[in-house]
């Protein structure tokens, strides 16, 4: 692991840190500021971090392996986004908020069309690495994964592909989108349906 790879392992704890200081301080001294800070510690300084880092180190598209001398841009990538994954509460408030989930994917770097409907549970791991059309629709619990890895000669290979949805899609509950599937509009792709890498899914029901 390099030494960038390490740093950014403490990322997350850091910004847990960053965010329970800010609450002391809202609890001791409520205000503006305080709150201020309170939101920027959970959502504002991620995002700003990611951006610096994408633009010295943007994610690559294909096959790369974890272990080694090379530093992994997904990796880091990764790291900075994990905190909203293990703590999923942090965008499901703004799912409450008509459009702002989808404003928060467009500041990552992702593409998203109007009316788009996300379910609270949702689960998306790359936030960079999705393309999603007008008028798609998710069902509970779905994931969306544009990373897969799997042991390979005693190394970890990364294959990392972005996840494309077309417009007036339903998403079944429960489904797994893997790296590189492709669905195009007018898709039903039914409940607890695994769609692997590279797969491409016609306008026909899953």
């Amino acid at each position: 692991m390099t030494l960038i790879s390490t740093i950014l392992a403490f990322f997350p704890a850091a910004v847990m840190l960053m965010g329970f200081l800010s609450f002391l301080w809202i609890c001791d001294s409520p205000g503006i500021f305080s709150v201020a800070t309170f939101i920027f510690s959970l959502y504002d300084f991620p995002l700003l971090i990611y951006k610096i880092h994408n633009h010295f180190y943007p994610i690559q598209e294909g096959i790369s392996y974890l272990k080694g001398k090379e530093y992994s841009p997904w990796w880091g990538s990764h790291q900075i986004q994990s905190i909203y994954i293990s703590f999923g509460c942090l965008e499901s408030a703004l799912r409450l908020i008509p459009g702002a989930f989808s404003l928060w994917l467009r500041l990552w770097g992702a593409k998203i069309g109007k009316n788009v409907y996300w379910t609270p549970k949702l689960e998306i791991a790359d936030r960079s690495l999705i393309e999603i059309g007008n008028n798609v629709v998710f069902g509970q619990s779905c994931a969306i994964l544009s990373h897969a890895i799997k042991p390979k000669k005693q190394n970890l290979m990364l294959y990392v592909k972005k996840v494309k949805i077309g417009s007036d899609v339903f998403i079944g509950a429960g489904s797994y989108l893997a790296p590189g599937v492709i669905v195009e509009d007018e898709t039903f792709v039914t409940a607890d349906s695994r769609l692997y890498p590279n797969k491409i899914i016609e306008n026909l029901v899953v």
